[in-house]
């Protein structure tokens, strides 16, 4: 099992709006800069997270995304979920054919991995994240290295 760039990106914008959620809409611009992702494929993420309904966009002056509930109401496996993003660490994709369509002498123990990994990503809200002490700290430290570049 490898989270890919695609999954690792999703939560970190997702954090990013949780952690401006009471600001309302957030532009993916802003949100691009802070975390150093690409506005475009942020644009292709933010698609499949609204389909998912998990945000929702606002368009004209002010317009941008927000997180379609509260932080403490999405998981990062509900994240993960949306953008399609496989949480598993067997090598037959947990269709139990992994070696002459059965499975592997170690099927199991992947298998088992990939639950306690999925109940993980579970049990850890955006609304956690956002009140841990080192989170803060770099959301302060993304809002200072922003006003500076404004500044300038």
């Amino acid at each position: 099992m490898k989270l890919t760039t695609k999954g690792r990106y999703a939560v970190t914008a997702m954090l990013d709006l949780a952690i401006h959620y009471d600001r309302g809409a957030v532009s993916l611009s802003e949100v691009a800069t802070r975390q150093g992702i690409s506005l475009a494929y942020l644009e292709q993420l933010f698609s499949q997270l609204r389909r998912q309904n998990l945000v929702r966009s606002t368009r004209g002056p002010g317009g941008g995304y927000s997180l379609s509930r509260v932080p403490g109401e999405i998981s990062v496996a509900q994240i993960i979920d949306a953008i399609s993003e496989n949480i598993d660490a067997t090598l037959c994709g947990g269709s139990k054919n992994c070696a002459d369509d059965s499975p592997c002498l170690t099927h199991y123990l992947w298998a088992d991995l990939s639950s306690q990994i999925r109940d993980f990503l579970d049990s850890r809200t955006l609304g956690e994240l956002i009140t841990q002490p080192h989170v803060r700290a770099v959301a302060t430290r993304q809002e200072h290295r922003m006003e500076i570049e404004f500044k300038h």
